[in-house]
């Protein structure tokens, strides 16, 4: 029997392949989110955010936590495994970052938001 070999670029994005997971996994590189948190800079359901979070929790990449307030909230992290995505998130920034042709970023902002990126990420060169 032969071993079938998955291409892991394709393993990769089948775990962040929903429309809104890699900024969801972006936006707690920042901290800790409650659920209303990632609802701010988006336009998403409740029914779609909770499909991708619970997702992202059933792939090891965020866990959720049921905090013992009133009302009762929950609160979402990254893990390790989901925190060895940020060379992925990283890079995709710099993509844009370094291959604007629509010239949407003067060249401050675009190095702040490369620094921002790096910084926030851990990223070290």
């Amino acid at each position: 029997m032969t071993e079938k070999i998955v291409c892991p670029v394709d393993r990769t994005m089948n775990l962040i392949n929903k429309k809104w997971s890699i900024l969801i996994i972006r936006d707690m590189f920042f901290g800790k989110k409650h659920f209303k948190e990632f609802k701010e800079d988006k336009d998403i359901s409740n029914k779609v955010l909770s499909g991708c979070l619970n997702e992202l929790e059933e792939n090891g990449i965020i866990e959720k936590s049921v905090l013992n307030t009133k009302p009762v909230s929950t609160q979402y992290h990254l893990t390790e495994y989901g925190k060895s995505l940020n060379k992925v998130i990283y890079e995709l920034a710099m993509f844009t970052l370094n291959n604007d042709t629509e010239k949407d970023y003067s060249d401050k902002t675009r190095q702040d938001l490369k620094d921002t990126f790096k910084k926030t990420l851990g990223i070290n060169d």
